[in-house]
């Protein structure tokens, strides 16, 4: 298949499903990704442990930059509603190369997420059904985790539809108990039934000042995680209702809520959990794993307990079927404009979906998940510490590419100006920045649970598999010269009327 060369704003068809998703059913995709239940419950504790009673602050203050880069998106997807996301765009603002290193950061997310939230929801799930025993076989909970990336794998081959009904049930569920859950916390707290390790809400744990730099750029690119996945909000944009407008508006409403509903559910947390070294408190290690769950039983009996092990467990089966859509269609836009083989660019005659990609997608996740867990746990665990490294690289690259690519168009006002430029070069530094200080401070071989050649675990993962991505594209562009001489993805500015 050849590309034709495209202009500012024409994109080539991919056979998707086009007008399938409407506003809530996008957001519904979006949201599922970031898969917040389970975010909140594997990452709360590890923001604790950096900052203490300041999580919540640092949730606004990872929201911010977020803001910013969806509204990069917003801007980018208004003017190109395509498929690729950053692999297009930044490949139109900054050629080939750096758009290319754009698609494999988020392949390279999208692959550890996948095989960390399998294994979460497998665990989960065997829990729930009270099989405690196999819910702590390492045999077990891989061969079942295995089979759920398989069965959500083959949900998201069968189409945009099937995979959009199943989303809005689960973000459903998952909405009304953490809200339920937050809700009956801060009742207790505020009824002095909580118990002696209860603290009443500060609007300190607002307030992100007294912190090092170090501090802030462990919980932030903790943070990142927790809202990372609203992009599927655009990957999906060639297949939603009024493709230029809707899939921005979703990406930016989907972190105001994910905003709103960590911030809520961290207060209610340090509230009923108090900050002691022991029992509930979060000072305490051992309920850093899971720290939702550890509370269920205490505020809400048995009922409230079972729920929130069902939520978790539900809330990593949507990611795993959810994360696995954009970056299929990232890896048939990239295909369309002959950057990876052409296969990856069939689409199912009924299904309407990337069906090789999406193949591909489910079988490297599986790879990776049973790699790393007959390493170790621990080696799996660390590798969804280094998820923000991957995640802040991609991001700043839309982000920057915004900036760039609009540049003609900010002097026309004062609203292109700010969307345009300020915000999305403010995004994109933040990225930066949480992306080195992260790294720097990875390098050192205690940080995490594993080292690897007198390095951190987290360090060695994160960089590995971006750098992995540079051999792979250098072998594309020896057997898909076209795409890396500019000839099916050209570089392009926005004009002046845009």
């Amino acid at each position: 298949m050849v590309a034709a060369p495209v202009g500012a704003a024409s994109v080539p068809d991919k056979g998707l499903r086009s007008n399938s998703l409407g506003l809530l059913s996008n957001m519904a995709i979006g949201l599922s990704s970031t898969a917040p239940a389970y975010s909140l419950a594997a990452t709360l504790g590890g923001v604790v442990g950096h900052v203490q009673g300041k999580a919540p602050a640092m949730f606004v203050v990872a929201f911010l930059p977020m803001l910013m880069v969806a509204v990069a998106y917003k801007e980018l997807a208004s003017d190109t509603p395509d498929a690729g996301t950053t692999f297009t765009w930044g490949s139109r603002a900054f050629g080939p190369w750096i758009g290319w290193m754009g698609g494999w950061g988020l392949a390279v997310s999208a692959i550890i997420c996948l095989a960390n939230v399998a294994e979460i929801s497998a665990s989960y799930l065997l829990r729930f059904v009270g099989l405690t025993s196999l819910a702590d076989d390492r045999v077990t909970v891989v061969g079942f985790g295995c089979l759920l990336i398989v069965a959500m794998t083959w949900v998201s081959y069968r189409g945009i539809v099937v995979s959009e009904r199943m989303q809005n049930a689960l973000m459903s569920i998952q909405f009304a108990v953490l809200g339920v859950a937050a809700a009956a916390a801060l009742w207790a707290v505020y009824r002095g039934t909580a118990g002696p390790q209860a603290v009443r809400p500060s609007w300190d744990w607002l307030d992100p000042t007294g912190l090092s730099a170090s501090q802030v750029a462990a919980a932030v690119i903790l943070c990142i995680f927790l809202y990372w996945g609203w992009d599927a909000c655009l990957a999906v944009g060639e297949e939603t209702k009024d493709s230029s407008s809707t899939p921005g508006r979703a990406a930016v409403l989907a972190t105001v809520v994910l905003m709103g509903t960590y911030v809520l559910v961290a207060v209610a947390v340090q509230a009923y959990s108090g900050f002691g070294d022991s029992g509930l408190g979060l000072g305490n290690t051992d309920n850093h794993d899971d720290v939702l769950t550890v509370l269920g039983r205490p505020v809400g009996g048995a009922v409230l307990a079972g729920l929130l092990v069902l939520t978790v467990a539900l809330s990593a089966l949507s990611s795993t079927q959810s994360t696995v859509l954009p970056t299929a269609r990232g890896t048939l836009a990239m295909a369309i404009y002959e950057a990876v083989p052409e296969r990856f660019a069939r689409v199912h005659p009924k299904y309407l979906t990337p069906s090789f990609g999406t193949v591909v997608m489910g079988g490297s996740a599986l790879a990776f998940y049973l790699t790393l867990a007959l390493l170790s746990r621990n080696t799996l665990e660390d590798s969804i510490s280094s998820l923000g490294l991957a995640v802040a690289f991609y991001y700043a690259i839309t982000a920057f590419a915004c900036a760039w690519y609009f540049r003609r168009t900010l002097r026309r006002s004062a609203r292109n100006l700010l969307l345009r430029l300020v915000f999305p070069v403010l995004g994109g530094v933040a990225m930066i920045w949480a992306f080195a200080q992260s790294a720097v401070d990875m390098i050192a071989p205690d940080y995490g649970q594993t080292v690897i050649g007198g390095i951190g675990g987290v360090f060695v993962i994160g960089i590995g598999m971006l750098v992995l991505g540079v051999p792979l594209m250098i072998a594309c562009a020896v057997t898909r010269p076209a795409f890396f001489r500019g000839r099916t993805l050209p570089r392009a500015t926005a004009s002046d009327d845009a």
